[in-house]
């Protein structure tokens, strides 16, 4: 559903969130290896996240990404979502085609508009601080972890 960067974005944000609640900033390579993404890839997913004010960065020694705990309570995912992906996920056809419409409807227009509203619903309500709670509870978790893990 979401493009392969936008799903490392969320992944990111929610694991910057996590260790930034407990005063720990985490470096490019924690990040890339937390979510099992390439680091070079994810440093390009981190730019477009700082650039738009999802996580902050800072240089030098003692620097890395974190996510104020206030910031973490006012991101919505839909904002991750629009900042990597746009929002053509909930505002494209279901099928790809460049003209689909109420007028003018493709094959699953009317019961893929339900899905997009339900997705719409979830990205607005739903604020970053919610997704890294529930990972610190134990609740959710971010990858799969090795047997030594």
């Amino acid at each position: 559903m979401f493009s392969k960067a936008c799903e490392y974005g969320i992944r990111a944000s929610i694991f910057i969130a996590t260790k930034s609640s407990k005063g720990i900033r985490v470096g490019i390579k924690d990040v890339a290896k937390e979510i099992d993404s390439p680091e070079p890839f994810t440093a390009k997913i981190m730019q477009i996240l700082t650039k738009n004010s999802i996580i902050a960065s800072s240089k030098g020694v003692g620097g890395g990404f974190e996510v104020s705990n206030e910031v973490a309570k006012n991101i919505k995912l839909i904002q991750i979502v629009d900042a990597i992906d746009g929002d053509n996920i909930y505002k494209g056809c279901g099928i790809g085609l460049k003209e689909c419409s109420e007028t003018h409807p493709c094959p699953v227009h009317n019961e893929f508009k339900k899905i997009r509203e339900l997705l719409v619903a979830m990205l607005t309500t739903t604020t970053l601080e919610d997704l890294a709670s529930g990972v610190k509870a134990g609740d959710f978790h971010l990858r799969i972890l090795n047997k030594d893990e």
